[in-house]
């Protein structure tokens, strides 16, 4: 009797058991949802959904499901796309923007799947429909930023210092400072040195100049930095669109991916994504004549000039209170009859508002709004990239009183004041993005092409098990159990990890399927072989799995390290493709060394004597 270690077989029957489990979610499919989360960030409540579905009735707008989720958000299903979109209208005309409501789609599985922790994989773009971008970050500008930055704290350290400079610019990788007495250089590079160590202090080409430059480290970590600060920034202005299940991540050395599932309006997505929007808060000159500067086209030293909405002329001191990157939060409301954005800053910034209010009351301050873009124009019949800078005086007011780290802008609109509030509480970009590829699915396109791709899934699967069964016969129905149970274990990794399942993942289950057949027929050739040399029927299936299992496990090894890299070196739908492969490959050496040597064992291990194989 042919043995097979009973460990081995039940390991088998307990991986297939909780492989279901896992898959069974997908079977019920998804449809349309809307996702509501409260903007004050508080858990919904019963109440809150039944106030919801009331209205919802009220305006016969029908509905399959409301429930609230584990992390106090509330989702409700519907049949058609078109009713989702009529709830989504009616929620945000009711409530008044209190709920951020994003459209997505919601596994149609009974509850207790999702109590413990069961849930359907995520779909790609190309199947479920949405938006993906892909940004470019303006490193070279980040460091530009950094080194304005830089300008600002120098001319502060070199006042508190005591060394009187005729100029101090930014250069594109520091500043250059001109000092009125050159006998001073020396003080001056010791107070720059404290003030940070890591920049590199020189002398100019001119008497009393000096260059203070950033280190190639310091060039390259503020890079990385504004990479990382593009994304966390991304991420909170895609929350506050309400988009449900984002994917933001970095691809290549200065882009950003940003794939948002379910979003129907994509111009505002795009307005509201890649704006660079940010504030400075200055003095106004009240010595020099803001007319006078316009007319020469020259501002006094140590001053700017900017004009304000109507287009008039202000003149302000060049030093920055405070900036956008400073700020904590930012909330729009109506005071004394006006729009508002009540404005909370850091530490630091706190401290700079208190000394210049404390040493200038009664003197006006300005707020400074600084929108950024790219914009593609044409030029000479050839298609040109134009970067476009909007700076503009938004409101001046007088200094009535003594704050620090909180007050309130006024002279909004009061859709300005939301959009301002929305984009400062998201967080400042810390490098201008520039949209390099943009692509919109809609779910029609996106359901066409899941049954395009289960079809051609199907219609292979059928034809190799067609194939298998006339060829092999019992072994070929064997491989047919197998390839399914392969299948099923693709379908909950992919569950499991959260991987998402695009089209070309889908192409990568069927070249799995076609992996997983190869596996056998090598298995199912050498079981006939060894009949052919005269051995015992179970003789033969023992050495069939045993003298096969070199060549599969070279075969698929190879695979492998194709697999890992196209997922480290690809982007998008070949990393999707390259997710599939890789599980793909783990279980068709699972289910084919050890899922068909079980049922095998099953059929003929039993037997004390067989005298033929059907192969």
């Amino acid at each position: 009797m042919h043995q097979y270690p009973l460990w081995k077989s039940m390991t088998v029957l307990a991986v297939l058991l909780v492989s279901i489990m896992l898959a069974l979610p997908n079977i019920f499919g998804e449809s349309a949802a809307l996702q509501l989360t409260r903007r004050d960030r508080a858990a919904f409540s019963e109440g809150s959904l039944a106030e919801l579905t009331g209205l919802l009735q009220s305006q016969q707008i029908a509905y399959d499901a409301a429930y609230l989720d584990d992390g106090g958000r509330a989702w409700i299903r519907f049949d058609e796309v078109e009713r989702q979109l009529e709830a989504r209208d009616a929620i945000a005309r009711a409530f008044e923007g209190q709920f951020a409501v994003a459209t997505t789609f919601a596994s149609r599985a009974p509850r207790w799947l999702a109590d413990v922790g069961l849930k359907p994989m995520s779909l790609g773009l190309d199947l479920r429909g949405g938006m993906y971008l892909v940004y470019e970050v303006d490193v070279e500008g980040a460091v530009a930023q950094l080194t304005q930055v830089m300008e600002r704290d120098l001319r502060k350290v070199l006042r508190e210092a005591s060394v009187p400079y005729s100029e101090l610019d930014a250069t594109p990788r520091g500043a250059r400072i001109v000092l009125r007495d050159p006998a001073q250089a020396q003080a001056a590079t010791a107070a720059i040195t404290k003030h940070d160590p890591q920049l590199g202090v020189r002398d100019g080409a001119g008497a009393g100049e000096i260059l203070a430059e950033l280190t190639e480290d310091q060039i390259r970590q503020r890079q990385d930095f504004a990479i990382q600060q593009n994304i966390t920034a991304l991420n909170n202005r895609v929350n506050a669109l309400g988009v449900a299940e984002p994917v933001i991540q970095r691809q290549g050395l200065n882009r950003i991916a940003v794939q948002l599932p379910g979003i129907q309006d994509a111009a505002e997505v795009v307005r509201v994504l890649g704006k660079v929007a940010t504030l400075e808060f200055r003095l106004v000159d009240q010595v020099n004549s803001p007319l006078e500067a316009e007319r020469t086209g020259r501002a006094p030293l140590g001053t700017r000039l900017y004009k304000d909405r109507q287009g008039n002329p202000v003149l302000l001191r060049r030093d920055v209170i405070a900036t956008g990157e400073q700020l904590i939060d930012a909330t729009s409301n109506i005071t004394t009859g006006e729009p508002a954005v009540d404005v909370v800053l850091d530490a630091r910034g706190g401290e700079e508002m208190l000394r210049t209010t404390r040493e200038n009351l009664g003197k006006p301050m300005a707020v400074v709004f600084i929108e950024r873009e790219r914009e593609l124009v044409e030029r000479d019949g050839k298609k040109v990239v134009v970067d476009r800078s909007k700076e503009e005086v938004i409101s001046v007011a007088t200094i009535r009183g003594i704050f620090s780290n909180r007050f309130q802008i006024t002279g909004l609109t009061v859709g300005e004041g939301q959009e301002l509030a929305r984009l400062l509480r998201a967080g400042a970009l810390a490098a201008p993005l520039y949209i390099v590829e943009q692509r919109l699915i809609g779910p029609s396109l996106g359901k066409a092409n899941i049954e395009r791709g289960f079809r051609a899934l199907m219609l292979g699967m059928l034809l190799t098990f067609v194939f298998m069964a006339l060829y092999y016969r019992v072994f070929g129905l064997v491989a047919v159990a197998v390839l399914v149970s392969n299948v099923v274990l693709i379908t909950a990794l992919l569950s499991l990890f959260g991987a998402a399942l695009t089209l070309p993942g889908i192409a990568g289950i069927v070249l799995t399927v076609g992996m997983a057949v190869d596996a056998n027929i090598l298995i199912y050739e050498r079981i006939r072989e060894e009949i052919r040399n005269g051995l015992t029927p179970l003789a033969a299936i023992h050495g069939g799995f045993e003298h096969a299992l070199s060549a599969i496990i070279d075969a698929n090894i190879t695979t492998l390290i194709a697999a890992v890299m196209l997922f480290a070196f690809g982007t998008g739908p070949v990393r999707g493709f390259a997710v599939v492969l890789f599980l793909g490959i783990l279980t068709s050496l699972f289910t084919a060394l050890m899922g068909s040597r079980a049922l095998i064992q099953l059929i003929y291990g039993r037997r004390r004597r067989v005298e033929r194989l059907a192969i």
